[in-house]
């Protein structure tokens, strides 16, 4: 497995995060240019109601915020996924006080088609691999059952339920909650090939 930069030139208060190629996405990090795909495909009420952080609406300027502060603190890691070269979504590691936690979303053209699990299992490979995580969280929204879906396939076991405060719905839900440790990833690896490329 070769580690390689996304192809651009970041500041010194900005870390960078390889590119990670699976069967058939390509993880890199968002860029400026990315910005008005990411509005695009998050300016979406399903999406923003099961994620923590995405307003609704979510227009052009919240994607450049979001592009221009991402990844930039010490184990932070927020991946563009593209599928032939277009964004389809996001999968990012947020190093929180409580532990590193995993998130994703995908864009409502592409659901049901496992690009989810096949991003999450990258992200998660390099969280563990590159990142050395002892273990990592996840929560998806009750009423989420393909989310809830995609973490039980990555090896994520339910640990119990919490209120999760979510922007877009300016209130708190009750959110399935989940933990993988890095020893049951290590048996669960024989999950697809992931590598990052140059």
């Amino acid at each position: 497995m070769t580690l390689s930069h996304d192809a651009f030139a970041p500041t010194d208060r900005e870390l960078c995060v390889p590119v990670l190629k699976t069967d058939r996405l390509l993880l890199r990090a968002p860029r400026r240019g990315d910005a008005k795909a990411i509005a695009r495909l998050a300016n979406e009420r399903r999406i923003a109601v099961n994620t923590a952080r995405i307003p609704h609406p979510y227009g052009l300027s919240d994607a450049e915020q979001f592009v221009a502060a991402v990844n930039r603190r010490d184990g932070e890691a927020a991946f563009l996924i593209t599928l032939d070269g277009a964004p389809i979504g996001l999968c990012s590691i947020d190093p929180r006080e409580d532990g590193p936690e995993i998130g994703y979303w995908i864009g409502v053209p592409y659901w049901g088609q496992g690009y989810a699990t096949e991003a999450a299992r990258a992200v998660i490979g390099y969280a563990f691999g590159t990142l050395q995580y002892a273990a990592l969280q996840a929560g998806a929204r009750v009423n989420n059952p393909a989310s809830r879906r995609v973490l039980e396939k990555c090896g994520f076991q339910w640990t119990g339920v919490r209120l999760i405060r979510v922007r877009a719905i300016n209130s708190a839900a009750p959110t399935d909650r989940f933990r993988l440790d890095r020893g049951l990833w290590e048996s669960l690896r024989s999950w697809g090939r992931v590598s990052e490329v140059a």
